[in-house]
C-alpha cells in the first residue's frame, strides 16, 4: 500500500463490538474522509458517529508518539532504551524489595480492541507473577464469562441473541440502539432490531429509563434498579408453575435442571411488585408470551450485570432461554464458530474462582482476576502484599471504576507507576513514565475476541490505513521489549523470538475451523483475508453447543453450588429487607460516547451538554427545581454539580448521570476533553457496592441525595 498520493484503505472500525466496515480515503498519508463500507458483508455501509473521530484521534496534537517521564512534575521525551530500562528496572527493584505482588496491573477496556495487546501483552504481564491484576471486566462483563464458565465449562462460550432470526426479544439492562450491541456483535443493530417488529414480531424493554431502544420497542417497563433478579425469578418460576418449560433437544445433555423449580418456587411472592415496580400479573403475561413463540430470546446485559445480583442474573437469563427450548436455537441464542477459535484451540484459559483473594477484603479471584473496586485499598492499606507500583494499560479506571477520587489518592500514594497509553489523562497523569503506542489506523489489526460474540460468523484482516511516525512502537512491540528486558534482569537464558501478531494470526486461521490446514472448503488464510479487504461471511450461526461444551461431563450444569447457594443472598437483601426510600442513581451512554475515551474528539463533543442529571417530574416537583439550573448531588462517596433535566423517561425514584465525563482536572493533557469536563458519575458510587459473590461493582441503584446550591 502507498503511503503517498491518494488511495482508498478498507478495515473496520475498532472503536466498539460493532467493528463496522470502513472506507478510508488517505491522501499523502492523511486521512481525508471516512465512510461505511457498503462492501463489508457484515456492515453493509452502516457507521456510527465514532468511526469518523478515527480521524480525530489520528491528528490528535494531545497524542504522544514517544515515551515521556515525569521529572519534579513536568513531562518530558525521552529515548525509548531509556524508558525501557527504567520501566523494567523499577518494576524488577520494587518486586525484589517486597514481592511479586507489590505490582499491580489494570488492563482497560481498549485493550480487547487492539490484538497486539491480547497476543503480546499477557507474555509480559506473566512474568510479573502478580495475583493483583485487575481491569474493566469487574465493571462490566464479568458476570457472562463467570456464568459460562461454570454451566458451559469456559468462560468465553458465551450465547448471543440470534436477532436476525427470533421473532420476539426481551432486552433488559441494555440500550443496543446507542451501544451498537454488547456480548452480541451486530452492526446497524437498530436495522436489525425494527427488522424484528418488521416481520411481525415483538421487542419488550425493561429498564429503568425509557431508552433510545425502547422508543423502537413494542413495549416497555420500567423497572426499579438493582431489582431485576427479582423480576427474573417471578418469570422463571411462572414458567415452572405453568408447565411452560421444555428444554428440547437438549433435555438429554442437563445436569441438575430438575432440581431448579424447588430452588426458586419460594420467591412467587406478593412483594415482587412492590421490590420491582413491575405488576406480578404483567411478569406472568410476558412469561407466557414469551414461551408461545416459536423463536424467542432473552437478553441482559450491563444493566443485570452492574449490580449486586449480577451473576444471578446472568444465570437466570441463561435458565429462562434453556427452559423455553431457545438456548442452542435458532432465533434463540447460539455460539459463534469464529475463525480464530479461542475455546475451540484452547489458546485461552477456561476461567476459575477463588484460586486466591484479595490480600485485605479476602475477596476471591474470578476469571484470574480481582475485583476492580479492591484497588485503592489494596494501595492505601499497609503490610505485607501492599501494592508499591502499577500498570495501566489503555485504562482509565479514575473515571470508569467505583469511587475514583479515592482511587486518584491511592494512586499518589505509588511509588512507581508506568501507564501504556498515548493519553495523559486523569488516570496515567499519575504515572512516572508513558509509553505510547501507534493509533488505531497506523497498525494492522485482527478482531480476536468479538468475531466470537457476533451475530453472524464473519471474519477480516485490517490493514494499517496511515504509515506511524519514525521511532514510534506497536503495542506489541512495547510489550515484547519490556518483556525481553524483565527476561535480562531476571538471567533468562533464552529470549524469546520476536514474532508479529500478523505471524500469530496466520498460524491462528489456518489451523483454525475454517483454515485451509483443516481442509475447510473455505480454506482461510491470512493471505485470503488480505485479498478480501471486505471481510468474508462465514454463514449464520446454527446450534453446536453441544459439540463446545467444555465441562468435564459433557453436560451444562444448570444448577452451579455457587450461585444455587447465592440464592440465600436474595431473601435476605431484598424478600426481606425493609423497603427504599432514597433516590437510586444509574448510569447511561449515548452514541457520540465511548466509556471515558472518545471527548478529545472535536466531532463527538459538538452539540448541547450531554452530561446531565435526568429527573423524573414527581421528583422535580418534590425538590423544586427547574430544568437547566445547576443543582448538588451527593452520595457517600462523593457530591457533584450538574445540569438537572427534567424528563419523563426516567422512572420516579431514579435519576442518571452518563458515565466517562469528568476531564476537567489539573494534569489532564487533553485540551477538548477538559474544555468539555463534565463531571464524573463514578465519583458517586461506591466501591464497597458490589456483588457479593464475584466482585462486580454494582455502579447501578447507588443511594443518592439531591440538594440546592446555596
Amino acid at each position: 500500500m502507498s503511503h503517498q498520493g491518494q488511495s482508498v484503505i478498507y478495515r473496520a472500525c475498532n472503536l466498539c463490538e460493532a467493528i463496522c466496515g470502513l472506507e478510508i480515503t488517505v491522501k499523502n498519508n492523511r486521512v481525508t474522509a471516512i465512510k461505511g463500507d457498503r462492501d463489508d458483508p457484515f456492515s453493509k455501509g452502516h457507521i456510527c458517529p465514532k468511526a469518523t473521530a478515527l480521524q480525530d484521534l489520528q491528528e490528535d496534537p494531545d497524542r504522544l508518539k514517544y515515551p515521556h517521564k515525569k521529572i519534579n512534575g513536568v513531562w518530558v521525551k525521552i529515548g525509548w532504551n531509556e524508558a525501557f530500562d527504567m520501566a523494567a528496572d523499577k518494576l524488577w527493584h520494587i518486586q525484589q524489595k517486597y514481592d511479586h505482588d507489590a505490582v499491580g496491573v489494570y488492563l482497560g477496556n481498549p485493550n480487547v480492541h487492539n490484538y497486539g495487546s491480547l497476543t503480546h501483552g499477557s507474555s509480559f504481564l506473566r512474568l510479573l507473577k502478580t495475583k493483583n491484576r485487575f481491569s474493566a471486566t469487574s465493571v462490566d462483563q464479568l458476570p457472562h464469562q463467570f456464568v459460562s464458565n461454570l454451566m458451559y465449562g469456559h468462560q468465553f462460550l458465551i450465547p448471543v441473541p440470534d436477532i436476525d432470526h427470533t421473532d420476539h426479544m426481551i432486552i433488559m439492562g441494555a440500550n443496543p440502539v446507542v451501544s451498537n450491541g454488547s456480548i452480541m456483535t451486530a452492526p446497524n443493530v437498530k436495522r436489525r432490531l425494527q427488522a424484528i417488529t418488521d416481520r411481525g414480531g415483538k421487542i419488550i424493554v425493561i429498564d429503568p429509563r425509557h431508552t433510545e431502544t425502547a422508543k423502537i420497542a413494542s413495549e416497555h417497563h420500567f423497572i426499579k434498579p438493582g431489582r431485576d433478579v427479582v423480576f427474573l425469578l417471578a418469570f422463571l418460576n411462572h414458567l415452572f408453575q405453568e408447565n411452560l418449560v421444555e428444554p428440547a433437544h437438549l433435555t438429554k445433555k442437563l445436569e441438575g435442571f430438575d432440581k431448579i423449580y424447588d430452588l426458586i418456587k419460594d420467591f412467587s411472592h406478593e412483594r415482587i411488585e412492590e421490590l420491582t415496580g413491575i405488576p406480578l400479573n404483567a411478569i406472568h403475561k410476558m412469561a407466557e408470551e414469551f414461551a408461545a413463540q416459536k423463536k424467542a430470546v432473552f437478553y441482559g446485559r450491563m444493566g443485570v450485570s452492574v449490580n449486586p445480583y449480577g451473576a444471578l442474573c446472568q444465570w437466570l437469563i441463561q435458565l429462562i432461554n434453556l427452559a423455553t427450548g431457545n438456548l442452542d436455537k435458532v432465533g434463540g441464542t447460539l455460539i459463534p464458530l469464529p475463525a480464530v477459535d479461542l475455546v475451540g484451540m484452547g489458546l485461552v484459559g477456561r476461567g476459575g474462582y477463588n484460586r486466591w483473594q484479595s490480600r485485605v477484603s479476602k475477596k476471591p479471584e474470578v476469571c484470574g482476576e480481582l475485583g476492580s473496586s479492591l484497588m485503592a485499598e489494596e494501595i492505601m492499606t499497609g503490610g505485607e502484599g501492599q501494592i508499591k507500583a502499577m500498570i495501566l494499560s489503555a485504562g482509565n479506571p479514575v473515571l470508569s471504576t467505583p469511587n475514583g477520587t479515592q482511587l486518584g489518592r491511592a494512586f499518589e500514594k505509588l511509588d512507581f507507576m508506568l501507564a501504556i497509553d498515548f493519553y495523559i489523562n486523569e488516570s496515567t497523569r499519575y504515572a512516572d513514565l508513558i509509553l505510547p503506542p501507534t493509533a488505531p489506523l497506523e497498525h494492522d489489526h485482527y478482531d480476536v475476541t468479538f468475531f466470537g460474540l457476533s451475530v453472524s460468523n464473519v471474519t477480516r484482516f485490517n490493514e494499517k490505513a496511515i504509515q506511524a511516525d519514525d521511532g514510534t512502537l506497536d503495542d506489541w512491540q512495547i510489550y515484547h521489549e519490556l518483556m525481553v528486558r524483565y527476561l535480562e534482569r531476571m538471567g533468562a537464558p533464552k529470549i524469546p523470538k520476536k514474532r508479529s501478531p500478523e505471524r500469530l494470526i496466520a498460524i491462528t486461521l489456518a489451523n483454525g475451523p475454517y483454515g485451509r490446514r483443516r481442509g475447510h472448503a473455505e480454506a482461510l488464510s491470512l493471505k485470503k483475508l488480505k485479498d478480501n479487504p471486505h471481510g468474508i461471511f462465514l454463514g449464520d450461526l446454527h446450534p453446536l453447543l453441544t459439540n463446545r461444551l467444555k465441562t468435564k461431563n459433557g453436560k451444562i450444569n444448570c444448577a452451579p453450588d455457587l450461585l444455587v447457594a447465592d440464592l440465600e443472598r436474595v431473601k435476605s437483601d431484598l424478600f426481606n429487607g425493609s423497603p427504599e426510600g432514597r433516590l437510586l442513581l444509574i448510569g447511561r451512554r449515548d452514541i457520540r460516547t465511548n466509556n471515558s475515551w472518545s471527548h478529545n474528539s472535536r466531532r463527538l463533543v459538538k452539540g448541547k451538554n450531554r452530561c446531565t442529571l435526568l429527573v423524573n417530574p414527581q421528583d422535580m416537583k418534590k425538590h423544586d427545581f427547574k430544568t437547566g439550573e445547576m443543582i448538588g448531588i451527593k452520595s457517600r462517596t462523593g457530591s457533584l454539580t450538574i445540569q438537572i433535566e427534567e424528563t419523563t423517561d426516567i422512572m420516579p425514584g431514579v435519576v442518571s448521570i452518563p458515565h466517562g465525563w469528568g476531564h476537567d482536572r489539573e494534569g489532564v493533557m487533553l485540551n477538548i476533553a477538559r474544555a468539555h469536563g463534565g463531571v464524573s458519575v463514578n465519583d458517586l458510587t461506591d466501591e464497597t457496592k458490589t456483588d457479593q459473590l464475584i466482585g462486580t461493582a454494582a455502579v447501578n441503584g447507588i443511594e443518592v441525595e439531591l440538594f440546592m446550591l446555596t
